[in-house]
């Protein structure tokens, strides 16, 4: 056949009729999406007029090939419909032509009650608008009234009407054929078997629904399995996160979710309930991995703010007091709730753990200087005694006693001892007490116990058995007994 020029081969292809004994809605559905993808003009042959169950198989048929299409050039790849020739079979139209009776059949029907049933209807004629204009209608009158003899009959006895009507049909059919197109290109026929090739195998490849079965239905199986996917990749995540995380993992598995719906699914129209349907499944599961997070999220920001609390309150009782330790502890204390605590609780305990903070350290700073004060003092009568009757180190008790007159002294002359406080001489006293009492290589108050008692040891060793066996050896001033006196005479 010549077309627009060129010297073109065309195949003729004639289908099983719907509905034949011993084959499945399956069958018919797969030779239907068959000729669909295949044909570059698809003639739908219908007997009397178009009833709604020809409008729904056509409609589904189109779905599916447009699925199968999209399976094997793609799915972001449009589908090429055929030229769609409606052949109705009928002696007479009531007055309308055939292609008035097939633009009413396929017009949306009224429904501002919102009656589900007429939306369902009307969904079936939006899924034929990939069809678009590119229809056409014929009818042909009863060849003979005897059917079952009209394989014997020859031309000469068929009706006149019916033999002219039938070259009018191949005639037009002539004239709207066109070569098959694939992503823009015609076929040759070398090209065309292996495209038959790729569309047998997708149709043949696992199972596809049925016009007997809603799409929705034969989708909520694919469905499921989206969904437990979903809850099984969220159910890998060790809460509590922080609210960032989830959510990043939540769109990310969804949007797996949804690539496995998309590449297993059938319909591109119908499958758009399907879909949303996910999409409100998820976002319910979704919620619930929000409160479980919540939950673990305030359940390890609480014990994380107890701790802190507990250890607040221990730097308050120092048997020895330090600003350093306390700092120490205040900024560790800090850093591993900032680092543990995580979570969409973190917020309100961020500033419940500020408060805490800021209360200890006030008061911990109100009752510093005051301890500190009394420390001192009863180390400098305990040195006196020390260096008077123990050490008997003239030295030792002057210091001790220097110290002790300046701190009682300075604070009846300026009547109170927070006056003290300001003082230079004071801030030299807290420098080199906190020098003393705590470093990162020596905390004073955890091994004073130890090393007084230690000292203690090495004081009495020295006093009893030490000054027999050496003698005296100080540089510095003794305090001298009578006994000693005599002996050095």
């Amino acid at each position: 056949m010549d077309i627009d020029g060129v010297k073109t081969s065309v195949f003729y292809l004639d289908t099983e009729g719907f509905e034949s004994v011993g084959k499945s809605n399956v069958y018919d559905d797969r030779i239907f999406a068959l000729a669909t993808v295949l044909s570059s003009v698809l003639i739908y042959n219908l007997p009397e007029t178009i009833r709604e169950a020809d409008i729904s198989r056509l409609s589904f048929a189109v779905e599916l090939a447009e699925e199968f299409y999209g399976r094997v050039k793609g799915q972001d790849v449009a589908f090429e419909p055929a030229k769609l020739l409606w052949l109705i079979q009928r002696d007479f139209l009531q007055g309308k032509s055939v292609k008035e009776m097939v633009d009413e059949a396929l017009r949306h029907i009224p429904n501002s009650d919102g009656d589900k049933n007429i939306d369902q209807v009307n969904q079936i004629r939006d899924s034929l608008a990939i069809m678009g204009d590119n229809n056409t209608a014929f009818s042909l009158p009863q060849p003979h009234l005897q059917r079952t003899k009209l394989c014997d009959m020859k031309d000469g006895e068929l009706d006149p009407i019916y033999v002219k009507k039938r070259e009018q049909l191949k005639k037009l059919v002539a004239s709207v054929i066109r070569p098959k197109i694939v992503q823009g290109k015609h076929l040759d026929g070398k090209e065309f078997v292996s495209f038959l090739e790729q569309i047998l195998e997708a149709l043949n490849k696992g199972e596809i629904p049925s016009t007997g079965s809603l799409v929705e239905v034969f989708n909520k199986g694919i469905l499921d399995r989206c969904m437990k996917l979903y809850n099984d990749r969220m159910a890998t995540l060790k809460f509590p996160i922080s609210e960032q995380s989830l959510q990043k993992s939540h769109e990310g598995f969804r949007e797996e979710s949804m690539k496995v719906f998309d590449e297993q699914h059938f319909g591109r129209h119908h499958a758009k309930r399907s879909v949303e349907k996910l999409n409100e499944e998820i976002e319910k599961v979704y919620k619930n991995f929000i409160l479980a997070n919540e939950y673990q999220s305030s359940k390890l920001c609480e014990a994380l703010y107890t701790k802190c609390e507990d250890k607040m309150d221990q730097l308050q009782v120092l048997r020895l007091p330090s600003m350093a330790k306390f700092n120490a502890g205040f900024l560790q204390c800090n850093q591993s709730f900032e680092r543990d605590c995580v979570g969409p609780s973190k917020r309100s305990y961020e500033h419940r753990m500020m408060k805490m903070l800021g209360k200890s350290k006030s008061l911990f700073i109100k009752e510093y200087n005051h301890r500190l004060f009394n420390w001192l003092v009863a180390f400098s009568l305990v040195m006196v005694v020390v260096g008077r009757f123990i050490i008997k180190f003239i030295l030792i008790e002057l210091g001790a006693w220097i110290l002790f007159i300046f701190l009682e002294t300075y604070t009846r002359m300026f009547w109170s001892a927070e006056s003290l406080y300001y003082n230079p001489v004071w801030h030299f006293i807290v420098v080199t007490w906190e020098t003393l009492v705590y470093s990162p290589i020596l905390d004073l108050d955890r091994w004073a116990v130890p090393f007084g008692a230690i000292m203690a040891m090495l004081v009495l060793y020295w006093r009893c058995y030490g000054r027999r066996k050496h003698g005296p050896r100080w540089v510095l001033p003794l305090y001298n007994s009578p006994k000693d006196r005599r002996r050095s005479e």
